[in-house]
């Protein structure tokens, strides 16, 4: 058989964290570590590799919070075994991060995978229960390894210096350095724009001030809805 088709074999290599392509990563296991990912996110795998359900441990500062609440901010597995993982999520285009003891907020639902060594804990954004992209739960992250997003679409990184407002589409913002201020404001008065992405040409937008950087991608979590005034 020839085809285009199979010039997309599957890569070599023992890097523990690589892209396959921009929307497959593939994650190499040596049987010492683990790695966490998404629930429901492997899509091929070779070897000896095993998939758990993963829970927070209590007491140690990862995913504080209720444990009611923590399915909710982040469903996980942990991978474990020797072999190679493939993990995606709805063809959506991924991005390898290297935490170094940094900190980063990132709204859950744009979450692939992270090395164990990453810890997090559940934060939230003053009235953002109302916004669709911002959620009712944002995640901050520290730690050393690796951390794996998730767009729609190539993003844009807009960095933030100090006495400049940085604004974003609520919807469309995926996560910012924590040490950034962040407020919420509606961009109309209309009242619809206090509804989940009512009539407004626009509805919510967060403002960043401080010093680091804003993560955007080119397409807002719900299209547009035209919701009736009651």
């Amino acid at each position: 058989m020839q085809s285009p088709l199979l010039d997309h074999a599957a890569l070599t290599g023992d890097e523990h964290f690589a892209l396959q392509n921009p929307q497959m990563l593939r994650v190499v296991l040596d049987g010492r570590t683990s790695v966490l990912a998404r629930s429901g996110a492997m899509v091929a795998h070779t070897g000896r590799v095993q998939f758990t359900g993963w829970a927070p441990p209590t007491g140690n500062g990862r995913g504080r919070g209720s444990r009611r609440q923590q399915p909710t901010a982040l469903d996980l597995m942990r991978c474990t075994g020797t072999g190679t993982v493939y993990l995606a999520n709805l063809g959506r285009h991924l991005h390898i991060l290297d935490l170094r003891r940094e900190r980063l907020t990132v709204t859950s639902t744009y979450v692939l995978a992270l090395d164990s060594t990453i810890s997090w804990q559940v934060v939230g954004v003053e009235g953002g229960e109302r916004i669709a992209g911002v959620g009712s739960y944002s995640l901050e992250l520290t730690g050393t390894g690796k951390l794996v997003l998730m767009t729609s679409g190539q993003p844009l990184v807009m960095r933030v210096e100090p006495g400049r407002y940085v604004y974003a589409d609520a919807d469309a913002v995926v996560g910012w350095s924590s040490g950034l201020e962040v407020q919420l404001q509606a961009q109309s008065s209309n009242t619809e724009a206090w509804r989940r992405r009512g009539t407004a040409t626009e509805g919510w937008e967060m403002a960043f001030t401080g010093s680091g950087v804003v993560l955007v991608q080119p397409s807002e979590l719900l299209a547009p809805q035209r919701v009736p005034v009651r």
